[in-house]
């Protein structure tokens, strides 16, 4: 399955792994590239030595290409940006914010930048600024979201760029994939549903959530301070909107939130923890090896193809 994205990337399938904090680290990430897709090591709020031995010990597991998210608001970014040009990285995507201040380095470096994004405006800007592929991410996604949905999203981006369009939200399986480029896509990126694999380290209790969650059970806080963010309804959430009907600062709710994630994807704390995740998690029925998620989304979006000619 060649697209315009798995030549530019040098990958077999047009399927990405999101760079989701605390769940993205090498051993995931090379086992989505070993399995054909592009698999990304998240850098979060990391320090760059710690994602500096995230690529070596992806490098221990696959030959194949895998890349690097910059999370831009994070205080290690610029020296992130500097290690991914050190350690020969060639795919870097980017989020929460503007990667031009890095881009003549990366570019130099003969890295790949691809800016995740949520709106048409900015996806002129980061091709105008040399951004070789943009990722349009719909409100259908975990974590911090944007107010458009994917599929209204795609296309108004793909019309209006020459670059590479990259869809992600509401994306679990082939379906996904043939309707993604139908839309103008390229390839699409897939996080929810890589979080529930074999490979990811993450708790148990984290995955079974995923696998027990109905289409309703996503929600999403942090609206009123214009930080929205999507995850699966539990106390935190509960006590969090609670706090938010009451006015309370973003700092104060930012307070409650602080080390959530991390407390529900290591320790399992699927009830006062942050279990971020997007609207398809009530699609995903039981953890699989990314190698079988893959092929099992490419045979089906390749099936679906054939059988919809018919309708024309």
């Amino acid at each position: 399955m060649q697209t315009d994205i798995t030549k530019l990337l040098g990958i077999e399938y047009p399927i990405i792994q999101g760079g989701m904090a605390w769940v993205a680290e090498h051993n995931l990430a090379a086992a989505v590239s070993a399995a054909g897709g592009l698999g990304l090591i998240g850098g979060a709020n990391a320090p760059a030595d710690v994602i500096r031995n995230e690529i070596r010990g992806a490098r221990k597991l696959t030959d194949k290409p895998f890349g690097v998210n910059v999370m831009l608001m994070s205080p290690h970014a610029e020296e992130i940006a500097k290690v991914v040009v050190e350690e020969g990285i060639k795919v870097v995507t980017t989020g929460a914010g503007s990667p031009e201040k890095y881009m003549k380095m990366w570019k130099e470096a003969g890295i790949k930048v691809i800016p995740v994004l949520a709106s048409v405006a900015l996806a002129r800007r980061m091709e105008r600024a040399g951004a070789d592929a943009v990722v349009a991410e719909g409100c259908e996604s975990g974590g911090h979201i944007g107010e458009s949905t994917t599929m209204a999203l795609v296309p108004q981006i793909a019309d209006v760029v020459k670059i590479p369009v990259i869809a992600a939200g509401g994306i679990a399986d082939g379906r996904g994939l043939l309707a993604a480029l139908s839309l103008g896509a390229q390839a699409v990126q897939v996080g929810t549903r890589f979080v529930a694999s074999k490979e990811a380290v993450v708790h148990e209790a984290y995955k079974n959530r995923l696998i027990s969650a109905k289409d309703i059970d996503t929600v999403v806080t942090g609206r009123s301070h214009g930080h929205p963010v999507r995850c699966l309804r539990n106390n935190m959430t509960r006590e969090y909107a609670r706090l938010e009907s009451e006015g309370k600062s973003f700092e104060e709710l930012e307070y409650l939130t602080l080390g959530a994630l991390r407390k529900a994807v290591q320790e399992g704390d699927v009830v006062n923890g942050t279990v971020m995740a997007g609207q398809i998690s009530g699609m995903i029925a039981q953890v699989q090896t990314c190698s079988e998620i893959i092929e099992n989304m490419v045979a089906q979006a390749q099936k679906l193809a054939g059988s919809t000619m018919q309708w024309f």
